[in-house]
């Protein structure tokens, strides 16, 4: 969101419902955050001043984004809503709004992302297959022997593709530290 305003009143109003907020004013920040970061959902707007918000969730997708993406924009012509929502958007809200309904919405995103990835017991990326219910890796279709600690780096790195983890975060996720 680059309309300071709006992002402040955005930003206050989830920091108020416990939920932790990352701003990005421009695209290209929006994008490397989206990379780096571990979010449970993007709120992305379309008009920003270095691209625009149709390339950003392009691009995302693209690279094998798969956090929920909430376009939140001034564009609301029935065409832009499709074409958002087509191009790789999981919903999409018109300003100006009510803070509620994007609460509402956000909760139902995060709500749906994590009913999918509890219920997706194999995750694949390329030619990688990782069962988390067997505990098996394949590569190709042969099996890969790993030990507990190399199969939970991989299923952290395979639940995000594309996302860059950091030290802290896989040793945190994976030792507990």
């Amino acid at each position: 969101e680059d309309e300071p305003r709006v992002a402040d009143f955005i930003d206050r109003g989830l920091r108020a419902e416990n939920h932790g907020v990352t701003v990005a004013q421009t695209g290209g920040d929006g994008i490397d955050l989206a990379r780096t970061g571990d979010f449970d959902v993007i709120i992305l707007d379309l008009m920003l001043p270095d691209m625009h918000g149709y390339d950003v969730c392009q691009r995302l997708r693209q690279e094998g984004q798969q956090t929920p993406i909430l376009m939140l924009t001034a564009m609301d012509a029935i065409e832009d809503k499709i074409k958002g929502i087509k191009i790789g958007a999981d919903d999409y809200l018109t300003k100006p709004f009510d803070f509620d309904e994007l609460l509402v919405r956000i909760e139902a995103l995060m709500r749906r992302s994590r009913s999918f990835a509890q219920s997706s017991n194999v995750l694949s990326v390329a030619d990688l297959e990782l069962d988390r219910e067997l505990l098996e890796v394949k590569r190709g279709g042969e099996p890969v022997k790993l030990t507990a600690k190399e199969l939970a780096i991989v299923e952290l790195l395979m639940s995000a593709p594309g996302r860059v983890f950091s030290r802290t975060r896989i040793l945190n996720q994976v030792w507990g530290y």
